[in-house]
């Protein structure tokens, strides 16, 4: 004779309330420690990465306003610039095409930012405002001013006069 695996009705309602109280929180193992500390590793390269690109962009940045390297031994070409103009940005862009085609370190580029003491300065000692590229020789003295919106070629062949010079 078999015996009857059912169990009775009173069993199986204590049987029903013990599983959730039976399952205890797990605790971490090893590969639960191992993720967390994959994803925290991921997270410092991410985090750290995005900071050693925010301060070569911000040292660049005050590289590139630093107005006293117009006096530097080498031809160097200022911006007159308002960062909140979309022409002084316009210029900027062509600016920036017109040196890819020159070698690093014949030309130097400089910004002048009219919304610091310093770049205003520096725009009325000149008589001049936004959306204008001064071109200075290697001895920092004034040889051309360029005023308003330019084609990188145009920007390119006004360059290249000043290295001839």
């Amino acid at each position: 004779m078999r015996k009857s695996t059912k169990t009775r009705p009173s069993a199986r309602k204590s049987q029903a309330k013990a599983k959730p109280n039976a399952a205890a929180p797990a605790e971490n193992t090893r590969r639960d420690i191992l993720r967390k500390a994959r994803n925290a590793a991921i997270g410092i390269f991410i985090i750290g990465g995005g900071g050693i690109v925010l301060a070569r962009s911000v040292s660049g940045a005050l590289e590139e306003q630093d107005l006293s390297r117009v006096e530097n031994g080498t031809p160097t070409i200022v911006q007159i610039h308002d960062p909140q103009c979309s022409l002084c940005r316009g210029l900027q862009r062509q600016t920036r095409k017109a040196l890819k085609h020159f070698d690093d370190g014949a030309l130097d580029y400089v910004v002048a930012n009219i919304r610091t003491a310093e770049g205003s300065r520096f725009a009325a000692q000149h008589g001049v405002q936004h959306v204008t590229l001064l071109l200075f020789d290697s001895e920092g003295t004034l040889q051309t001013v360029l005023q308003g919106q330019r084609h990188h070629s145009q920007l390119r062949d006004a360059f290249q006069r000043l290295l001839s010079n």
